[in-house]
């Protein structure tokens, strides 16, 4: 064995000579990412409101990065063994506070809901995005909760399915209203009304992992 080998060998095990797991740095790559998907909010909001044409469609591409960001931080953290508490604190609170702030953006752009649909939808998408908010906060109280008597309540499919449902359908959205700045034809129609069908899918979605959530861990509630 050399000095070096030595060395980190002693680094790792404790007086009673048990090994010691190695400590990951909390600024590792995954969390990077995570950060890196926070700091794309402001901007994501700042271009959000600047027209130009195009303008919807550089949006866009900020968001498919932070949901690419999404899939790799946590894929690179279980691959290479680098989860931090830092990476689970951060993580959950970047995707949500992106999509919320993204509903909550579409709120103040009626077109977005209303072109193609009425004014109806309007009062759907409100209480739709009331909804979603309401939820984030119940599930975010009802975890801590449960942090707070040693359980840890982990994301259901149906939570998956949901947070999936939200991203394409901010994505259509979004991209929809791009395509609206340089085509008159029927074509943007056609995305912005399936990314609607995606939004009233999402609050479906929503209710019911929220209601999922409760009912498979409604003993926490009960001590």
């Amino acid at each position: 064995m050399t000095e070096n080998e030595e060395e980190i060998k002693t680094e790792n095990t404790d007086v009673s000579g048990k090994q010691n797991k190695p400590v990951n740095p909390v600024w590792n790559l995954p969390n990077v990412l995570t950060f890196s998907r926070m700091l794309i909010i402001p901007v994501f909001v700042a271009l959000f409101y600047v027209n130009f044409t195009g303008s919807y469609f550089v949006v866009w591409a900020l968001f498919a990065i932070a949901c690419i960001t999404d899939l790799f931080d946590g894929a690179i953290a279980r691959k290479r063994n680098l989860v931090t508490n830092l990476g689970k604190f951060l993580d959950p609170i970047a995707d949500k506070v992106l999509v919320l702030t993204a509903f909550i953006m579409f709120l103040t752009v009626p077109q977005i809901f209303c072109a193609n649909l009425g004014n109806w939808m309007l009062l759907v998408a409100v209480c739709g995005v009331l909804v979603i908010v309401a939820r984030e906060l119940i599930i975010s109280g009802f975890r801590m909760v449960a942090a707070s008597s040693g359980e840890v309540i982990a994301a259901d499919k149906i939570g998956k399915y949901k947070t999936f449902a939200q991203d394409l359908c901010v994505g259509f959205l979004l991209f929809g209203e791009g395509l609206r700045q340089i085509d008159d034809g029927m074509f943007p129609v056609i995305v912005n009304i399936i990314g609607l069908s995606l939004f009233i899918l999402s609050v479906v979605l929503t209710v019911a992992s929220g209601i999922n959530y409760i009912a498979k861990n409604i003993h926490i509630l009960k001590k």
